[in-house]
């Protein structure tokens, strides 16, 4: 089987194709854009009437929701070992951290990003934005926190938590006013060795 994934650089499909990577998955990738002034195909919209990407296709099938496709794709190929087992005690925290970086962490950078979605107005627009900021310091603080001395997110064991935390390092711009990933030194611990395995550099290099 091959899946489909409707991609762009900068978004939260390059975490997606990290995961299809890990699990050695056959893939293909839809070329699209994260530019809100670029149409997306009526295609594209049919499956995400939001516009958002990733959108993973399979056989007759489609999804949406990065979290939600992350967990999806680990447990369905749970023989890669990226999830823990639903019977075991780490499997709360998984899903609770993957919810939390979509629910908390990602709002914060539409903030950031697309305060226009978040104000009445063009002149609400700033004190949006800088808003966002705050939240993005308060919402990375707190993952910091939870994983403490834990060598990956969960504890011992590598998993998705991790790949998904790296990605979303990968938005942090201070030139927009963002914290820098150096003031989280547990978050910046471990996406340093999230991007040296193979699939990151694959998919996050200079040709991906």
């Amino acid at each position: 089987m091959t899946y489909q994934l409707y991609y762009a650089r900068g978004s939260a499909s390059m975490g997606v194709r990290v995961i299809l990577e890990e699990i050695g998955a056959t893939y293909e990738l839809i070329e699209t854009t994260i530019d809100m002034d670029k149409p997306r195909s009526p295609e594209q919209l049919a499956l995400n009437p939001n516009g958002w990407i990733p959108v993973l296709i399979w056989n007759d099938k489609a999804m949406y929701e990065c979290a939600a496709i992350t967990i999806f794709l680990c447990d369905k190929y749970a023989e890669a070992k990226l999830a823990p087992p639903p019977d075991s005690d780490e499997r709360g925290l998984y899903l609770q951290t993957l919810v939390y970086f979509s629910s908390s962490v990602q709002t914060a950078f539409q903030l950031s990003y697309y305060p226009q979605r978040f104000s009445d107005t063009s002149a609400d627009e700033p004190g949006a934005q800088r808003r966002g900021n705050r939240r993005l310091r308060e919402t990375w603080q707190v993952i910091d926190d939870q994983i403490g001395n834990n060598l990956w997110v969960l504890g011992d064991q590598f998993s998705a938590a991790d790949i998904y935390l790296t990605m979303l390092t990968t938005w942090l711009k201070t030139s927009l006013g963002h914290p820098s990933v150096g003031e989280f030194p547990n978050v910046h611990r471990i996406a340093t060795e999230v991007m040296k395995r193979p699939s990151v550099q694959l998919v996050y290099g200079s040709d991906g």
